[in-house]
């Protein structure tokens, strides 16, 4: 079941939020509804992988409880270990076998693996969790909690990234409050800007690049307007899509009374690539800042130990959003260009703001050809197209408003979370308002096949 589509938004979260109200008055009542919706949306994707999900909580929950009975750090390795090993069984290790089939001369039948949706998320949670336990920033907690904690459906597919110690302590606080009211309202609202940023901007750029994308994956260079056209629409739906998302998730925690932590902050607005890592998906830009560069030294190494450690960061982030050499790029670009902005901050160099801007999104929209490419060879095609080598082309611009406002709300921002959350008021006309777009955007979502989110696929 998708968050943009027509059952979810008029029959699963009407029902579930009618039940999670209903029993408010009840901890345990609260949590069995939460965790019920949570394994029936999971289920409704594919019940195959409802088993797995819960037999993954159950696993490290007991290595949790025996972490917290004997203290040996040896469960902590074994459990993180062991979720590293899940991860790689299910995403890399077809293609790692593709690879050294490859080397070796020989062809490769893809197995049939089928990647459990949210995998990568799922994973990173709970070792997040074991290795605060190590640390001694988490505690065991109760069955209960841990299960609602790690299946929570507004993040369990793609996020936000969120720690225990940001959401089990809110499963205390009944719904019923003082905030009732302006959770309820903020939290729409931030549904319908998700909603809105998915159905009305993403999908309809998706449309727009895909088939230059496609037809470079098969052989074809594209013309030079195409090319610049596609890698613009691109760059733009994957910040809606995504962003849209998250938007949902944490719009619809936050009408059960719980904060999320935002996941992004007009990144198209970044004037480095480490401003522009600190505004887009910054739950995944902390957690590897936590539990990757940190442990690795971080900033506390002399300067070509640094930018090892930040290269090394970045190959990860690459690799952990799919298997394939485009993505492992994509990571090492965004290391070594963090690792050049590091040092030209070293030097006090400086550079105007509207040339460190537009030099910013340059690269960052570049890399997205990396990644969006489905192989290097397709990413070498659109970069030839965009340099002028398959001819001028004609350009197809079926809707240019679309393209227009997409790109003037992320070039000029601000962000959805800082509107809402901080400089809306509450008025009559805009709930009017809001229950216009919401009704408008349903049958939007009815009139036209549901495309998964991207970071679905990760």
């Amino acid at each position: 079941m998708l968050f943009a589509s027509q059952p979810f938004l008029v029959v699963f979260l009407p029902l579930v939020l009618g039940l999670y109200y209903a029993v408010a008055a009840s901890r345990a009542a609260r949590q069995a509804v939460v965790i019920a919706a949570s394994v029936v949306f999971y289920g409704l994707w594919d019940w195959r992988f409802v088993p797995f999900l819960l037999a993954m909580t159950g696993c490290n929950q007991m290595v949790a409880m025996a972490w917290g009975r004997w203290r040996r750090r040896g469960w902590l390795v074994f459990g993180v270990v062991a979720n590293l090993a899940v991860l790689f069984g299910f995403k890399y290790a077809d293609w790692l076998a593709g690879v050294i089939m490859g080397l070796a001369g020989r062809a490769h039948a893809p197995w049939p693996v089928i990647l459990p949706l949210g995998l990568s998320f799922f994973v990173f949670q709970k070792i997040s969790y074991l290795v605060d336990l190590g640390r001694g920033q988490a505690r065991v907690y109760r069955l209960a909690d841990f299960v609602e904690f790690v299946t929570f459906f507004p993040q369990i597919v793609a996020g936000p990234i969120v720690r225990h110690n940001e959401l089990v302590p809110q499963f205390d606080t009944s719904p019923r409050n003082g905030a009732m009211w302006a959770n309820l309202g903020q939290g729409g609202l931030l549904l319908l800007v998700g909603l809105g940023k998915k159905l009305g901007l993403a999908d309809t750029l998706g449309g727009l690049c895909a088939p230059v994308f496609d037809a470079a994956h098969m052989g074809h260079a594209p013309g030079l307007g195409s090319a610049w056209l596609a890698a613009i629409a691109y760059m733009l739906q994957i910040y809606f899509d995504f962003s849209g998302y998250s938007d949902m998730a944490i719009g619809m925690a936050l009408m059960m009374g719980i904060r999320l932590p935002f996941n992004f902050n007009a990144p198209y607005t970044a004037v480095s690539v480490r401003d522009f890592w600190r505004r887009w998906h910054m739950t995944l830009s902390r957690f590897l800042r936590d539990y990757v560069y940190i442990p690795l030294g971080g900033n506390r190494c002399p300067p070509a130990r640094q930018a090892a450690n930040v290269v090394a960061t970045m190959g990860l982030a690459g690799v952990w959003h799919g298997a394939g050499w485009n993505f492992m790029l994509w990571g090492l670009l965004h290391g070594g260009a963090l690792a050049v902005a590091h040092a030209w901050a070293r030097a006090g160099r400086a550079m105007p703001r509207w040339g460190a801007r537009g030099l910013t999104l340059l690269f960052v929209l570049l890399t997205w050809v990396v990644f969006r490419a489905a192989d290097l060879p397709a990413a070498g095609r659109m970069f030839a197209g965009m340099a002028g080598m398959g001819g001028m082309g004609k350009v197809n611009l079926p809707h240019p408003f679309i393209l227009l406002l997409a790109m003037g709300v992320a070039l000029v921002g601000p962000a959805s979370q800082s509107v809402i959350m901080d400089r809306l008021r509450p008025a009559p006309w805009m709930a009017v308002a809001a229950g216009v777009a919401f009704v408008l955007l349903v049958f939007l979502a009815g009139g036209r096949p549901p495309e998964p989110f991207i970071y679905f696929q990760f």
